[in-house]
């Protein structure tokens, strides 16, 4: 029952974490850009379902959606505010980098002075229910996250298979200059993306925010632990980004189990240094060549 009960809490926050970081993986592949904005759209999201349920309706549906579409408006912001003026600039993706962590920074203060620091609290989503398999007890609010991140990450596949911007984006994650040639816009490309891998972050920040609270710099911890899985997995790799994602969330399920919370960051990073030290680029890195330079 206690390996039952560590694998099932490792698969919650492998699916968690695991979309920030396939996000992050998705944003560098086609724009060469490591947004470090995840932080200020993690929380925004969380604070734009907070609102919904405290003014409009505390339905779990529409709560959801709240926060996805914020997570999609903060992606939006970010694209406007640091890609597009950046993008055909020397230096690029250290600019991006500075650039996005700026704007979440400077977001964050400005969530602190709207709303306080005093944390906010989501409405459950999923009800208190839970199924009994065996000596398994699987509550609500764990069926859902899996389930809602499966789903949310199936979806985001299948759309980049299976429409026109979902195809201008694969094209970009594999070769950018020769998509530019052949005529995509990059600016254009680049909002889906940002919009896309935004709602991303927003469902996370739904999903994480019901079981948490919500506060102005709660994203940071989800932040540093998607680029992490996201390094780990290899940048650029959705594939690798998954299967970090499985490891890092089996090494914090493990960890808080029988040594404690306290220990997580410690043997979450020593595993990420352990792996990149085998592994340069990653589980699965395509890192181009082109980028590092």
């Amino acid at each position: 029952m206690e390996l039952t009960f560590v694998l099932i809490n490792a698969v919650v926050v492998a699916c968690i974490y695991g979309l920030i970081a396939v996000a992050v993986s998705i944003t560098w592949s086609s724009l060469g850009l490591i947004n470090l904005g995840y932080g200020f759209i993690f929380s925004f999201a969380g604070y734009g379902a907070y609102v919904v349920a405290l003014y409009l309706t505390r339905m779990p549906v529409l709560v959801a959606a709240a926060g996805i579409l914020t997570g999609a408006l903060g992606g939006i912001l970010m694209c406007l505010l640091v890609f597009i003026p950046l993008h055909d600039k020397p230096n690029f993706t250290t600019r991006g980098m500075i650039g996005t962590l700026a704007i979440s920074l400077m977001g964050s203060q400005a969530l602190l002075l709207q709303f306080g620091p005093r944390a906010k609290s989501l409405p459950e989503l999923f009800g208190s229910k839970s199924i009994h398999i065996g000596a398994t007890v699987l509550t609500a609010d764990k069926i859902g996250i899996v389930v809602c991140s499966v789903a949310m990450l199936s979806f985001v596949v299948a759309w980049m298979k299976g429409s026109r911007r979902g195809l201008e984006i694969r094209a970009m994650m594999m070769n950018p200059h020769a998509a530019s040639i052949v005529g995509i816009g990059i600016r254009k490309t680049g909002l889906y993306v940002m919009a896309v891998t935004g709602a991303m972050g927003g469902l996370a920040a739904v999903l994480l925010s019901q079981t948490y609270y919500v506060s102005p710099f709660s994203g940071l911890t989800p932040l540093i632990k998607g680029v992490s899985i996201a390094l780990c997995g290899g940048l650029g790799s959705v594939q690798g980004a998954v299967i970090a994602a499985a490891i890092l969330g089996l090494t914090e399920a493990v960890t808080s189990r029988y040594l404690g919370g306290q220990y997580v960051l410690i043997t979450q990073f020593l595993v990420i240094i352990c792996i990149l030290i085998i592994r340069p680029r990653g589980i699965s890195g395509l890192l181009d060549k082109g980028r590092e330079q």
